[in-house]
């Protein structure tokens, strides 16, 4: 080691524990503090040894200002090429780095002694990959986004095994786990549980081959024994499910006929899976303490490993989140925007690369609050009591097989609501007033699908808060009511919706049990309120889930058709807030997902399709949130890789703590809470119906939420007929209202185009 290397060395040493030293001092007075603020005076100039003016790589040893050591290729004020980065709290990570972000081929190691080597995406262990945790553990296989993603193979501390696959950090699909008393398991599996069909064998040679519901026997199956003997029937924990037919064998004794399949049960239960160790920091979560001559120029901001900026401007948590049907197609207006101005405005960011984003003023929550006086208030707290009984109704247990007579349109309860109160309801302060339940076993399985708890379901719908109405209906004539927990939605149908919901209620029930992971908007309920009296009016409503309900801002909406036709939202700029909702014209950006997640995305989207598709439906949309993850102090868009910033606060979001626990990751799926990145894009001025522009490499880090709503339009005569009068006026492909098959493909092929993979 030369004398210059063996200063530097030293320099960082000396700095490292001056710095532990400090902390300490600090934790003793004060608690645990952050050390992020370290002045970059206290560094000399001396270690800048190997400064380079030139725009070329070069190599450099630089002690960073708040301790941390760097030694390798540097360019630009980043590391760039192979180096080395040691961290004052032991973390140490060798490989790639390109422009500050660890990618490629690397090895990082925590103070605990655990070590990954493999490959690094963006910050990420992201790849082909082996992990050794510091009690033994180790995983062998592919990685997404700090996850094991993939095929691997696990070998647990304590004895046992698991080689398959895996998702999200949970093995799913199909896999075979050992003890380390040599029982094993070979089939199928879901968010880390036995799911599903598989075989268990036991190491005294008795075997069970059949259905398994949350690791236990559930369904057909069969139980071996060596000699021959074996035992045919439906499993289940409870008793009275349990029945099945014991065949003895031959040798066979008269004790074996008394055996209890309970006590298979039993001995499952003492056959845990083990979970492993939790990592205390993600490699992406490493913040690099950017180092900067002094001598002139910005410094540039701290980053984190995956090369995002943090610059301590998220706004308060804001919890509107709300999605209205515009219905378009459903009227035969034209748009009455001024296309031509906006088209050629340069002050647009939409079409001039050269102008900023910035991030869209917080409207006002959305809807006036249902109070007393208000004219719909009798018909909230007609829907409310009619949903509390109606949840509340004792009903029987059932499974999620449910008989075609569940599904009958004529499969309905009337229940009458007179003020005074009845022998099943109470009395209330409202009119008289009739309720029904459409299919009532049908949505109460639903929910139990959707997982949703029936308690929490009465309170978002019928708590003490009242709910709120929108201002305005939609162009469909539909009235919207928000829970005060923006939880649920609640639309008002037309009876020709009704009818064609009730038709396809089957298709969508099996729909959505076929595929998790279904984008289509989740449906609860399907209710109608009749007033008696003169007028024997009827409210028809639809219970759905709110699609972009989160604790993240969101500061974007897009709702995407794949048409052109009057698909721009006709606010003026200085109108627009993160309340809006934009459409297929007025999107710049092109949305960017990670590979495992874009390949399940386009597979669900050709199946929701296809769906769709067969009931003969249209007009649907896909409704999509962003919550971009920086912000500038003056609100602009900061780009992935923008290095400049005028302050050195650190802000970082929630995302990062949610990948440090597996099991924080079902909160994270195809829609929901995904981080992402999005690309922007620029229309050209001279093509005024491009649907998407052109790419300009400019990514921002976002938190995405989509899924597939309004998919109740059939195609009926009203919608032919708009399709033939628009026709005449406009290209035919141009307008929404198409045949559904026509429609499918348009929706697709646009989806696909304004989606893409993350290389």
């Amino acid at each position: 080691m030369n004398k210059e290397h063996s200063s530097v060395l030293k320099a960082w040493e000396a700095t490292m524990r001056k710095t532990q030293a400090a902390k300490k001092r600090a934790n003793s007075i004060f608690g645990i503090t952050s050390m992020m603020n370290v002045a970059q005076n206290d560094v000399e100039d001396d270690t800048d040894k190997n400064v380079s003016t030139s725009d070329e790589t070069y190599f450099a040893e630089k002690i960073l200002p708040n301790g941390d050591y760097y030694t390798g290729q540097w360019h630009d004020n980043f590391p760039d090429g192979q180096g080395k980065y040691l961290w004052t709290d032991g973390c140490i990570y060798i490989g790639e780095w390109h422009k500050g972000k660890t990618m490629g081929r690397g090895r990082f190691t925590w103070p605990s002694g655990a070590s990954y080597e493999g490959e690094f995406k963006t910050g990420y262990m992201d790849g082909t990959g082996t992990y050794i945790g510091a009690n033994g553990d180790t995983y062998k296989g592919q990685w997404v986004m700090n996850l094991k993603h993939g095929h691997g193979i696990m070998h647990y501390s304590n004895g046992d095994s698991y080689d398959g696959e895996w998702r999200r950090g949970l093995q799913v699909g199909h896999g075979k786990y050992q003890w380390k008393n040599k029982n094993y398991y070979v089939g199928e599996w879901k968010n880390g549980v036995i799911f599903g069909k598989g075989t268990f064998v036991w190491s005294n040679g008795n075997k069970y081959e059949g259905f398994w519901e949350d690791g236990m026997p559930k369904g057909n199956g069969t139980y071996q024994w060596p000699g021959g003997s074996f035992y045919v029937g439906n499993w289940s924990k409870d008793p009275d499910e349990q029945n099945g037919t014991y065949y003895p064998s031959e040798s066979s004794s008269a004790a074996d006929l008394e055996w209890d399949p309970t006590t298979v049960y039993t001995d499952l239960a003492n056959c845990k899976i083990c979970h492993g160790e939790r990592v205390s920091i993600m490699p992406s979560q490493k913040r690099l303490a950017m180092w900067y001559s002094t001598k002139g120029g910005d410094r540039p901001r701290r980053l984190s490993v995956d090369g995002r900026a943090s610059v301590g401007v998220e706004r308060p948590l804001d919890k509107t989140s709300l999605w209205e049907s515009d219905g378009d197609g459903n009227s035969l207006r034209e748009v009455r925007r001024d296309l031509d101005y906006e088209l050629y405005d340069d002050t647009n960011p939409k079409f001039n690369l050269g102008l900023p984003l910035k991030v869209p003023k917080l409207g006002k929550r959305q809807g006036e609050t249902i109070s007393k006086g208000h004219r719909n208030y009798e018909l909230m707290l007609n829907l409310q009591l009619g949903i509390r009984h109606s949840v509340g109704r004792p009903a029987p247990a059932t499974g999620f097989d449910l008989k075609a007579s569940a599904f009958d349109p004529k499969e309905k309860i009337w229940t009458r609501f007179p003020p005074e109160g009845s022998k099943y309801t109470p009395p209330h302060q409202s009119c008289e007033f009739r309720w029904k339940d459409y299919c009532p076993v049908v949505f109460r399985t639903l929910r139990k699908l959707f997982k949703v708890d029936p308690a929490d379901y009465m309170i978002s719908i019928c708590g003490n808060d009242a709910l709120r109405e929108l201002s305005s209906p939609g162009k469909s004539g539909s009235f919207f009511y928000l829970t005060n927990d923006d939880r649920y939605m609640i639309k008002t149908m037309k009876k020709s919706e009704t009818k064609v919901f009730l038709r396809m209620l089957s298709a969508y029930y099996n729909h959505c049990r076929s595929f998790d992971n279904t984008l289509v908007i989740k449906y609860y309920g399907l209710h109608c309120v009749k007033l008696t009296g003169p007028a024997q009016k009827k409210v028809r409503f639809i219970i759905m889930g709110n699609l972009l309900r989160s604790d993240f801002t969101i500061h974007r909406r897009f709702d995407l058709k794949g048409s052109s036709l009057g698909r721009i939202t006709d606010k003026a700029d200085s109108e627009i807030d993160n309340i809006t909702i934009l459409k297929d014209l007025d999107l710049n950006f092109i949305f960017k997902l990670q590979k495992s997640w874009f390949q399940e995305f386009c597979w669900q989207i050709d199946r929701d399709c296809e769906f769709l598709e067969q009931e003969r439906t249209m007009d649907y949309s896909l409704l999509v949130g962003l919550h971009f993850r920086e912000i500038s102090p003056n609100g602009e868009l900061m780009p992935c890789e923008r290095r400049n910033s005028q302050n050195d606060a650190t802000h970082r979001t929630d995302m990062d703590q949610l990948l440090q626990d597996p099991k924080s990751w079902a909160s994270i799926k195809l829609g929901t809470n995904m981080p992402a990145r999005v690309e922007r894009t620029v229309r050209k001025p001279e093509l005024e119906l491009q649907l998407v522009g052109e790419r300009t490499g400019e990514c921002y880090e976002v938190v995405m939420f989509f899924g597939i709503i309004d998919i109740l339009q059939d195609y009926d005569i009203t919608k032919k007929l708009e399709h033939a009068y628009k026709s005449i006026q406009y290209d035919p492909t141009s307008i929404s209202a198409v045949d559904p098959k026509q429609y499918s493909r348009r929706f697709r092929d646009f989806i696909f185009k304004v989606f893409a993979e993350d290389i």
